[in-house]
């Protein structure tokens, strides 16, 4: 089931990452990566590929965004959600720069 709207996530299951909710939102833009440190849900990151609202089954979620240095064109997160849409879940790779 989708909660969120248009948005990959990846689940993180109880990892502890040391985030604070700083800045935190439910909305991200399009392009724009979150990460849910936990709580009433597992730790996650959440790729937006279109219009979302972050959520879970027991409700509203906000995560922290990472560096607008971090953030994707539609032309790049669109095909990729897609994907994943269709065709399930996809290997990604996060490189420190």
């Amino acid at each position: 089931m989708r909660w969120s709207g248009e948005g990959c996530w990846i689940p993180l299951g109880d990892l502890n990452l040391g985030l604070s909710y700083e800045n935190h939102t439910s909305y991200p833009a399009p392009g724009e990566i979150i990460v849910y440190p936990g709580g009433i849900s597992e730790t996650e990151i959440l790729l937006a590929y279109g219009s979302v609202h972050f959520a879970s089954k027991v409700g509203q979620l906000a995560g922290k965004p990472l560096p607008d240095h971090h953030r994707r064109p539609r032309q790049i997160c669109g095909p990729l959600g897609e994907q994943v849409l269709w065709q399930g879940a996809q290997d990604i790779v996060f490189e420190a720069e």
